[in-house]
């Protein structure tokens, strides 16, 4: 398998080398208007006679002159576009070798007096690949109606979600998720309910960085998963309102407002979106361990009632002059939800096969989240010359849980209760963040310097408390209560430089964090004879540093053949639940508990791009992860199991991706494939206690788009993923759905009715296997994968966009800023 991607790499790396030694031409120019004067500013694209393919791109400079260099020699035509002028007639030139050519002159014909505002209509292309990261976008694709953030998550380039709605990217844990380019410090179960409330019609994109720059944050391991909301940039006064409904077993309901105000000094915006709905789980899961099986393959369901979702944003941009800028933004949501848990557990004894009695823990959890994030921003820039970002965060998350666990046993025909085990837990989590970051560029030796420091404080309290309910009467459990306090400081500095050349660009950072991080365990248990209850106090504390350099170097000289080298270092560190070492008991047979010698895990990548024709798109990386995190069941008292995360020794993987974009008149299509190769190795005791797995799986994804006119537009879209392996234990089946959808647009333009179903011939389930220490378990589950959605929106208000050069150097530097004044707390960069 190695040789076989090093032998793609060799191969994209000669390809591009025996382009790139070709000899090329250069071609200059003049833009002028009808008057004779020269048009500063404007964007010259190159274009292939032949099929109109985009070659080569270029801005006039203030004498309406440009230059493109490094053409190959053929025949070309040269198109601009200026705002209110009209497009000119393209005149076809041939280049020759070796031989400078002058491209005819392009005079441009002001639009006509009548024609008061034009408003452009541009449609994205449904994924982008680009040199350091791939973007999927979401507002232009039909198909993606209906999902919340975690359902595409699961359907984007490279990623993967595993049972327990775990990511990871390219084959690799330890994914940091971002909002709107700000860090969100939720995790496992906390982290799948947030995403799970952000709907499809609130996110603009969703970017997968596998190589981040030392201007990121160095934790996430596999990379960043940046999901970027939605913002109006249109000048003057305008909104949308949307509404969507989803049935598959249950109905769902969504809903929206958005309302915007821009002018020349200042931006106002805010939205609103609700969401509330049911959804129903199936799963089956199957453990064997020493003399006892446990069979819940029966009609285990789960029903998850969304009660409500609310989510919010509000903020200003007050554009102050031309150079400085200065923002505020709040934003928010807040959700109830209510899970039922049903069915039995057969509890066999596996000698004879024989039924000894059956466990019917039929819970129920109630659970609130509420979160607010306050962003404070500052920016100066000089077009061409120096920026300078200042960012204040604040963030606090409130997670309220009341969960009701009765443990009911009947005797083997199930019509006799023997006994009962019924708990209350209630755990209240409260999270505050509190950042403060600065970065600042410049020109320098004929490159750009930029640098930077940040300073981030975490501060967790999570109180969990158990009751014995007997009847009416609840009585607290000491010893099976615990309060967890996690405090976190990191303090980091960056420096980063890149500059172009004849024929290549380099890119090199090197970043510094320094950690320290405090956690307490704290609560009663009984005394060695069970005689009394004692105080116990179990703390953690951690103080250090790291150095995370990063480099990329991207060579151009051809422009139709195009390739990089990367490399970045980075650091995972343990989510606080995971440190915590109190044991918490999901039944009578199953707990849960942290492990406090969880160190942070570490990966060095190494990568290597290439783009031909600014179409084919190939990534091929290799990353070794030291001390990697997994979840691992574990055997105690014999029958009993517990899940908790340990480092395993290392892991190796090697990924390839390739994409391909296509379109023929009414069709298009996108295409991308993701493999990887990975080596898991540990040893935790000999025999059934080692890990040593060698994986290969591949994903893929194709979007069909077809363009049926008057309005109508249909989609076609397929997922599969190959079996691989989840948690560095858990052996998973392929997973694969198709999707089909079609939109309208109405009302001039201003509204649009879409309609998809997903995964139309209910393909869509999971299933797993793990054998490790002495215990076998098998999982498997499905969703309400097949939904209708549909979805109508509607834009108001005003949707031109003016040719005022200081508003558009407005839009223009909102564009820059939008990943440093929006999100969560806790600082992007």
């Amino acid at each position: 398998m190695k040789q076989k991607l090093l032998l793609i790499a060799a191969i994209s790396l000669l390809t591009a080398l025996g382009a790139s030694a070709q000899n090329f031409s250069k071609i200059t120019g003049q833009i002028k208007d009808n008057n004779g004067k020269a048009i500063s500013a404007a964007t010259v694209m190159l274009q292939s006679a032949k099929d109109s393919a985009l070659v080569k791109t270029a801005v006039t400079n203030d004498k309406g002159n440009y230059e493109l260099l490094q053409v190959k020699p053929g025949r070309y035509f040269v198109s601009t576009s200026v705002m209110n002028m009209k497009k000119p007639d393209a005149a076809v030139f041939e280049v020759k070798e070796n031989q400078n050519s002058v491209a005819p002159e392009i005079q441009l014909q002001p639009m006509p007096k009548s024609l008061e505002a034009v408003v452009v209509t541009t449609r994205k292309p449904i994924v982008e690949v680009k040199a350091d990261k791939t973007i999927l976008n979401v507002e232009g694709t039909i198909n993606a109606v209906g999902n919340d953030a975690l359902e595409l998550l699961r359907k984007s380039p490279g990623v993967m979600v595993d049972k327990d709605d775990n990511l990871s990217l390219a084959g690799k844990n330890g994914v940091q998720v971002y909002i709107d380019g700000k860090p969100t410090p939720l995790s496992g179960a906390d982290l799948a309910s947030y995403l799970k409330s952000l709907q499809s019609t609130q996110i603009e994109s969703i970017e997968l960085i596998t190589n981040p720059s030392a201007k990121y944050e160095a934790a996430g391991n596999a990379g960043i998963i940046n999901i970027k909301l939605k913002r109006d940039k249109t000048i003057g006064t305008n909104g949308s309102v949307n509404t969507g409904y989803n049935i598959g077993i249950y109905g769902k309901y969504n809903a929206g407002l958005a309302l915007n105000h821009r002018n020349k000094r200042m931006n106002v915006f805010g939205n609103y979106n609700f969401n509330s709905g049911i959804n129903e789980m199936n799963i089956k899961f199957y453990r064997e361990q020493g003399d006892s099986i446990f069979d819940q393959t029966k009609n285990q369901r789960i029903l998850n009632r969304n009660k409500y979702g609310h989510n919010y944003k509000a903020g200003a941009d007050f554009f102050i002059n031309k150079k400085s800028t200065v923002g505020f933004l709040v934003n928010g949501n807040s959700s109830e939800n209510i899970a039922e848990t049903e069915g039995p557990m057969d509890i066999i004894y596996k000698p004879t096969n024989t039924v000894v009695r059956i466990l019917r823990a039929t819970g129920n959890n109630e659970s609130k989240r509420d979160n607010i994030n306050a962003n404070l921003n500052y920016r100066y820039a000089v077009t061409g010359g120096s920026e300078l970002n200042i960012d204040a965060d604040y963030g606090n998350f409130k997670i309220r849980s009341d969960q009701f666990q009765p443990n009911d046993y009947y005797n083997p025909s199930g019509n006799v209760k023997l006994f009962s085990n019924v708990y209350r837990m209630i755990s209240p989590t409260d999270i505050d963040i509190l950042s403060f970051k600065a970065d600042y560029e410049r020109n320098f030796y004929k490159g750009r310097l930029g640098f930077g420091a940040k300073v981030g404080f975490v501060n967790t309290d999570n109180d969990f408390k158990r009751y014995n309910v007997n009847g009416s009467v609840e009585d607290y459990d000491k010893d099976k209560s615990n309060r967890f306090a996690y405090k976190e400081n990191i303090n980091a500095a960056f420096v980063n430089y890149n500059r172009a050349f004849k024929g290549f660009m380099i890119q090199i950072g090197v970043r510094v964090e320094n950690t320290v991080s405090d956690g307490r365990s704290t609560g009663l248990q009984y005394n060695s004879d069970l005689s009394a209850y004692v105080n116990y106090d179990s703390s953690i504390h951690r103080n250090y540093t790291d150095v995370f350099p990063s480099a990329a170097i991207t060579f151009n000289k051809n422009p139709m053949s195009q390739f990089g080298i990367t490399y970045s270092r980075r650091i995972d560190r343990p989510a606080y639940q995971d440190l915590n070492p109190f044991e918490f008991k999901l039944n009578d047979y199953t707990f849960m508990k942290g492990n406090t010698n969880l160190r942070p895990q570490y990966t060095n990548s190494f990568g290597f791009t290439h783009t031909y024709k600014y179409k084919l798109n190939t990534q091929l990386n290799y990353s070794h992860v030291k001390d990697i995190f997994t979840q691992l069941p574990d055997t105690t008292e014999g029958s009993k199991s517990f899940l908790t995360k340990k480092n395993l020794a290392t892991q190796d993987i090697i990924s390839l991706n390739i994409s391909y974009p296509y379109q023929y008149k009414w069709y298009s299509f996108f295409v991308n494939l993701n493999s990887y190769y990975s080596k898991y190795k540990a040893n935790f005791g000999g025999g059934d206690r080692n890990v040593n797995l060698d994986v290969f799986a591949l994903s893929f994804y194709m979007q069909n788009s077809f363009n049926l006119g008057k309005g109508f537009r249909a989609e076609l879209s397929g997922f599969y993923a190959s079996p691989t392996i989840w948690q560095g234990t858990f052996k998973s089946i392929a997973m694969y759905s198709i999707d089909g959808g079609l939109q309208k647009n109405i009302l001039k333009g201003k509204g649009m009715l879409k309609a998809s179903v997903s995964d139309i011939f209910r393909l869509m389930k999971w299933k797993g296997t793990s054998d490790f220490t002495g215990q076998l378990s098998e999982a498997s589950g499905r969703w309400e994968s097949r939904q209708l959605k549909l979805n109508f929106s509607y834009r108001f208000g005003n949707a031109q966009v003016k040719a005022s050069r200081q508003r558009k150097t407005s839009i223009e530097e909102e564009n820059k800023r939008t990943q440093s004044s929006g999100g969560m707390g806790g600082g992007g960069n």
